[in-house]
């Protein structure tokens, strides 16, 4: 089904614009790689972190030590 943009009219005075298949479909595909863009982040975030709390944690380990 192919549907295309229509708009929907209310007695209150709303109106609302549905968008068509296609508009749709990109937009939810926008929003999903949006979202596994913001998943990468996180990720590198804490991954850098782990990485950070490591180094620190062998500094520390070599300056007890000594």
């Amino acid at each position: 089904m192919n549907k295309e943009r229509y708009k929907e009219e209310y007695e209150e005075g709303s109106d609302l614009l549905w968008p068509s298949d296609k508009e749709d479909k990109v937009t939810r595909q926008f929003y999903k790689d949006l979202s596994n863009l913001s998943k990468n982040i996180n990720y590198s975030k804490n991954k850098n972190l782990n990485l950070f709390e490591q180094v620190v944690r062998i500094i520390k380990g070599n300056v007890l030590g000594n």
